[in-house]
């Protein structure tokens, strides 16, 4: 089994690219990954960005997909619309399955994106999505609505459901994740009180790719994926993640 990620580069480990080949490593699927852009940054605050150039990316997807027998992917960090539009495009030229991390800010404040790609990702990206996992802060700038509780949480999910199934992560509803598909569905969980914590939005995102990659339906990739970033942050270290817990088959 194999993904791919299409993000930027994290030299901290612990969000991004290497955050995306760590979780497939760990969930045993077989990591490929597509570089959007390199960034200065540890786990309190981002640097310098250097994008890369949309036409390289397209390049390094197409020699992967040449090669490899590729069915499901994730994007992360894309930085530019115009990158945006390029992604898109080869999503539907490969027919992907795609989960989109709707990457906009970092956790520690930083800004990922080199203008508002809000419109880019609505217009162009989210359409052609199996999923798209905003947390509260993301889910706030894709639809304009401010979201104070499970009920506003609910109502962004269902607005952006109208592009692609979506689910706005719990980390600040009490550890509740809101899946949208046909109707709302709550996920309960609960709120993991660490440090550790840089990235788990991109070790959720990949976890769902690589579970849905293995054949298992999207609410049980769902619920696996908010159990396995739950043990990645319980286990963690230097103020990010540790995705090489020992892994247990009820897990997996």
């Amino acid at each position: 089994m194999i993904a791919l990620s299409i993000a930027g580069f994290d030299p901290s480990g612990g969000a991004g690219i290497l955050a995306d080949v760590k979780t497939f490593q760990a969930l045993e699927v077989y990591p490929t990954a597509v570089i959007t852009a390199l960034t200065a940054q540890n786990v309190k605050k981002v640097g310098e960005i250097k994008a890369i150039d949309p036409d390289y990316v397209a390049e390094q997807i197409d020699l992967i997909m040449e090669e490899e027998n590729i069915h499901y992917a994730k994007t992360g960090m894309l930085y530019s619309s115009k990158m945006v539009k390029m992604v898109a495009t080869k999503v539907t030229e490969y027919d992907l399955n795609l989960v989109v991390d709707p990457v906009l800010v970092a956790g520690s404040g930083g800004k990922l994106s080199k203008e508002n790609l809000v419109k880019p990702l609505k217009k162009h990206l989210l359409p052609l999505a199996r999923l798209t996992t905003p947390n509260i802060h993301e889910a706030q700038a894709l639809t304009g609505l401010e979201i104070n509780n499970e009920q506003d949480a609910s109502q962004a999910a269902m607005e952006l459901g109208k592009l692609c199934p979506t689910v706005v992560t719990g980390g600040h509803l009490q550890g509740r994740d809101i899946f949208y598909k046909d109707s709302v569905n709550v996920i309960e969980g609960e709120i993991q009180k660490s440090h550790n914590t840089h990235g788990s939005g991109c070790t959720y995102s990949a976890a769902v790719t690589a579970f849905m990659a293995k054949g298992i339906p999207i609410k049980e990739s769902l619920i696996k994926a908010a159990n396995f970033t739950k043990k990645a942050i319980e286990k963690g270290e230097y103020g990010t993640l540790n995705q090489f817990w020992k892994l247990k088959r009820d897990i997996i």
